[in-house]
């Protein structure tokens, strides 16, 4: 399935999938996005593509209304997760605000947006360097490690949803045995 950022438009989980309620969509395939979807103000110019990723659509409905704050934290969150995901599978990467590098090389993209209705995050991996723009110096999983593919990419997909549902979850737990004053 082609990300063309219609997947970030609120809740697309429910229109496209039947998915209610908070969720996290993935899936591996090209990014292409029209000038008309880029939610970026600085990045409106921009060519966002990318010929294949593992991309990451979650959805959260449980902040109303939805608060672009909390948006950013989860979607950073989100990010520290998957570094910890891939240096768990031998990958070592450096974060910079909500990217992901392997040296110089770019391999992730990321959004952060809400809606009246609820918080949106779109964040994808490069499997592959090829048709990225020229202008941006980036990597792929398998640019790196040739043995990265069918059994690893699931470990690594589960096991970053796996994590982020369980911190999200742990938080919850956290807040309800919190006294407040």
């Amino acid at each position: 399935m082609l990300y063309d950022g219609r997947q970030i438009e609120p809740s697309w989980a429910f229109r496209e999938l039947g998915i209610k309620g908070s969720s996290i969509v993935t899936w591996i395939g090209p990014m292409r996005i029209e000038k008309d979807k880029i939610i970026d103000y600085e990045d409106r110019e921009l060519d966002i593509k990318a010929d294949e990723m593992i991309h990451f659509i979650v959805e959260h409905f449980d902040c109303q209304p939805a608060d672009i704050r909390m948006t950013y934290h989860r979607q950073r969150l989100f990010v520290m997760i998957v570094k910890d995901v891939l240096a768990e599978l031998g990958i070592k990467t450096r974060r910079s605000g909500d990217d992901l590098y392997i040296g110089e090389g770019k391999l992730s993209v990321s959004i952060a947006t809400c809606s009246n209705s609820s918080m949106k995050i779109h964040f994808g991996i490069n499997l592959i360097s090829e048709g990225t723009p020229e202008y941006v110096e980036t990597v792929g999983l398998y640019d790196i490690k040739d043995d990265f593919r069918g059994d690893i990419i699931e470990r690594l997909v589960s096991g970053i949803c796996e994590n982020y549902i369980r911190e999200i979850s742990s938080i919850e737990k956290d807040i309800t045995k919190t006294k407040v004053f």
